[in-house]
This record gives structure tokens, sequence and C-alpha cells, in this order.
């Protein structure tokens, strides 16, 4: 699952060398609160899996876990 979640992400920003480790914390990709909802439905996109956005995505483990939770 990381490896999906690091495609999008690298995708959407548009850095095909950005690392992505589930340590990251999401503040790391410079999103503002928009683009990371833009970037949550994409993501719940390529896996088939609905987020819950309540505010516990702190980190992209946090997104692993509940991407793992919901599916």
């Amino acid at each position: 699952m990381l490896e999906k979640v690091t495609e999008v992400i690298r995708e959407y920003k548009s850095d095909p060398s950005l690392v992505v480790t589930p340590e990251t914390p999401f503040s790391a990709f410079g999103l503002d609160s928009l683009e990371e909802v833009e970037l949550i439905m994409k993501i719940e996109e390529v896996t088939g899996v609905d987020v819950e956005m309540n505010g516990e995505i702190a980190t992209v483990a946090d997104l692993l876990a509940l991407l793992e939770k919901a599916s």
C-alpha cells in the first residue's frame, strides 16, 4: 500500500524523486487544506478505499493505517 500512496503523492507533487516514508508528515509535502483533500481523494480513487477525513492524518503512516482499517 505504501508504494501506491508514494506513487500518487509523487505524481500529485510532480516530483518523481520525492522521498515518502511512513514517518513523513503531511506538512512536509507543502499542501494547503484543499490540496490535502484532493490528494486523499486521488489516493481513494487509486486504492478503491474510502478514507474518512477526521483530522487524524498527520503522517503517511496515519493514512496507511486508515486505508488498512477501511479495506
